[in-house]
């Protein structure tokens, strides 16, 4: 069924999901780019960094956990707006804290209300999208992470100038609590909003799989602990686990990178880091594209997912020659590359949720690997530390990077074969 009037008001939602994962991505990165200044006051080395990065994941992945369930029992439109109020709050609460112990607690409690984006958000995706628009739409909202990652550059080194780094974390912060009364005031479910067609309603169940699922007990409580024993649950989680970790030090780590290797001024606008995390938008978006487009152009979607994934595992591995980077636009064409892998990597993972578990259930899944995401991201910031640290103490920080970008070369494909093998062909679950 293909109805051009029935297809307009959910991309509007598409928006509502794009600035909230904006917002959220943000907030989460301010921390990254007042490292250095950060340090000089609270005398910070690489393994306190550390700690607060992994404090940070470890209260990320409780709260996916958490949240996954809350939003399938409480529904997107209360569990997103619960989610921004944590998180903004707590983002806030940065500008107060004295202490390194004082940021490892507001850390914990920003992960515990960030947990909640990415659930809410593919859940939201599933409930107003057909299966064959899910990953485009997914690569647009999952945009709000670059654009987030883009504007913070710009935005927090020029905040710390004109005032300082606490004005930083409250003026980001902030901002959540804007989108908050546009998500109160606009939303609902397809079902019980009142601007929706019903041509847009057909359209968004046109699915032949939808049908399956309509008749799957749509009103029936998912029990939780059954998700672990479905192979399809568990493809999901290492491809989380494996590649979650890669993004997580593009995201705290890169502009610490910049400024060791290759002397970037932090305190300024920074065009390395914008054009690293533009580049993840246009990865994210064509992402998405890709693998909708040959699912259109008639390839199953299960060999459509993985056609697009295969290709971005390989897009990453040129990081690897990092090493060799003479000059900083060198090591910005391949850490650009590989980030913007990543994004579109990172759109069809989360596709991938929605392909092959009913809609009640969709939350819960993607909250459980999203939990095994940032399980893998309180280790690998440990590794991280450890080696970084460690080639310090030498004299050769840049040595220690090499061997991190050697291992964010491999992940992927690493993961991309571990989930062929548990899933070859991705068939839905019957709950």
């Amino acid at each position: 069924m293909k109805n051009t009037k029935a297809v307009n008001y959910r991309w509007g939602v598409v928006v509502l999901l794009f600035f909230a994962t904006t917002i959220n991505y943000l907030d989460r990165q301010v921390i990254g780019l007042l490292k250095p200044e950060l340090e000089k006051e609270f005398h910070w080395n690489e393994k306190d960094y550390s700690n607060i990065v992994m404090a940070f994941q470890a209260a990320y992945a409780f709260g996916l956990l958490a949240f996954g369930g809350i939003i399938d029992k409480l529904g997107t439109k209360l569990g997103y707006a619960i989610s921004i109020i944590v998180w903004s709050i707590s983002a806030v609460a940065h500008a107060l804290v004295r202490s390194t112990l004082g940021f490892i607690a507001v850390r914990t409690a920003l992960g515990l209300g960030e947990s909640g984006n990415f659930p809410a958000a593919i859940k939201t995706v599933a409930e107003w999208f057909p299966k064959r628009e899910r990953a485009l739409a997914t690569g647009i909202f999952n945009s709000g992470a670059n654009i987030g990652a883009v504007v913070a550059p710009v935005m927090v080194p020029w905040i710390l100038g004109v005032y300082n780094w606490q004005m930083a974390f409250i003026i980001t912060g902030a901002i959540g609590f804007i989108w908050l009364i546009f998500w109160w005031l606009l939303y609902e479910i397809p079902s019980r909003h009142k601007k929706i067609t019903e041509q847009e309603i057909a359209y968004i169940n046109s699915d032949t799989v939808e049908a399956v699922e309509a008749s799957d007990e749509p009103d029936a409580k998912v029990k939780w602990l059954r998700l672990f024993g479905i192979r399809q649950t568990w493809a999901f989680v290492i491809g989380k686990f494996l590649t979650d970790p890669i993004w997580y030090f593009f995201l705290f780590w890169l502009p610490s990178y910049f400024s060791s290797t290759f002397n970037l001024d932090l305190k300024k606008p920074s065009l390395p880091l914008v054009l690293v995390y533009t580049a993840t938008t246009l990865g994210s978006i064509g992402g998405g594209y890709l693998s909708s487009w040959l699912i259109k152009s008639g390839m199953p979607i299960f060999r459509a997912r993985k056609t697009a994934m295969f290709l971005f595992a390989l897009a990453v591995m040129p990081i690897f020659a990092a090493r060799y980077a003479t000059n900083i636009w060198q090591a910005v064409g391949l850490i650009s590359l590989a980030a913007a892998a990543h994004q579109a990597w990172s759109a069809n993972i989360f596709t991938t949720a929605s392909d092959m578990f009913p809609k009640r259930a969709v939350s819960s899944v993607v909250g459980i690997g999203g939990m095994a995401g940032s399980v893998g991201g309180i280790f690998f910031p440990f590794l991280i530390g450890y080696i970084l640290e460690s080639y310090k103490e030498v004299g050769n920080l840049t040595g220690g990077y090499n061997i991190i970008f050697s291992v964010c070369a491999c992940s992927y494909m690493v993961a991309w074969l571990a989930m062929h093998l548990i899933t070859p062909k991705m068939k839905p679950v019957q709950l």
